[in-house]
């Protein structure tokens, strides 16, 4: 809660029929990406390839961590999410921003924008 938080920015948008929360750094890079799947009504936390073989990512909320382990994608690193994880809540309702840790890579400590929760929405509607 302390950490600075990361620089960027949340954009929300669409892909086709999806919905997607990305945050974006300030040199306009992609650092994680939020997708409602509305075809599955499923959601995936997207990062990119961290290098390891079995990549490992924290999540820290004020109320919940949880580390998982995240499938390799063409480009990023994909972590499926069901809409009703307690997770996605834990995210979106956290007071100023949670971290997202991955091995190989600097932590990210990102704000909880309305971005988010929409996304979240998206896939629960």
């Amino acid at each position: 809660m302390d950490a600075p938080a990361t620089p960027g920015t949340w954009r929300y948008g669409t892909q086709g029929s999806d919905t997607e929360a990305g945050f974006w750094s300030p040199t306009n890079a992609p650092m994680v990406r939020l997708v409602c799947i509305t075809a599955t009504r499923n959601l995936a936390l997207s990062l990119p390839q961290s290098g390891a073989a079995r990549p490992l990512v924290t999540i820290r909320t004020e109320t919940a961590t949880r580390t998982v382990e995240a499938r390799p994608g063409d480009r990023d690193m994909i972590i499926p999410l069901y809409p009703q994880d307690p997770l996605l809540d834990a995210m979106a309702l956290s007071k100023g921003r949670f971290a997202v840790e991955t091995d190989g890579q600097s932590p990210l400590y990102l704000p909880a924008w309305a971005e988010v929760s929409r996304v979240i929405e998206d896939c629960r509607g």
